[in-house]
């Protein structure tokens, strides 16, 4: 009988947890856990524990992605739909996100980065 994983989190390092966690917040809709502080903040996960959370853990020293270049590789990026990619482009940048110049696909998706320097599409 094989063990069944089921992804419960997705944990950002970052130099801010609770000004990454806005961030998100405002771009995703999901709720902040009321726990949440300065050293580690998350959001989303259902009332009952059940649904996928993002968290965001305090790094000291932390070093953003230098995506595309790998002097500080990504290691990972996360990719959300959305239903018009212009009107998700221009809300994203007005919340804090970044657009590198290095666009591979821009007619398919946008790769921006968060403002801890983590790239997503």
């Amino acid at each position: 009988m094989s063990v069944q994983m089921r992804l419960s989190a997705i944990t950002l390092d970052c130099p801010d947890p609770l000004a990454l966690a806005a961030f998100y917040q405002a771009a995703t809709g999901l709720e902040p856990h009321p726990r949440s502080n300065a050293e580690f903040a998350s959001l989303g996960g259902g009332d009952d524990g059940d649904g996928l959370s993002i968290g965001f853990q305090r790094v000291d020293g932390y070093r953003a992605p230098s995506w595309p270049g790998q002097d500080v590789p990504q290691q990972l990026h996360c990719c959300f739909r959305v239903a018009d990619l212009e009107e998700a482009e221009t809300r994203l940048l007005a919340l804090g996100a970044g657009r590198p110049e290095q666009q591979p696909n821009e007619s398919r998706w946008r790769v921006l980065t968060d403002p801890a320097g983590h790239p997503f599409c």
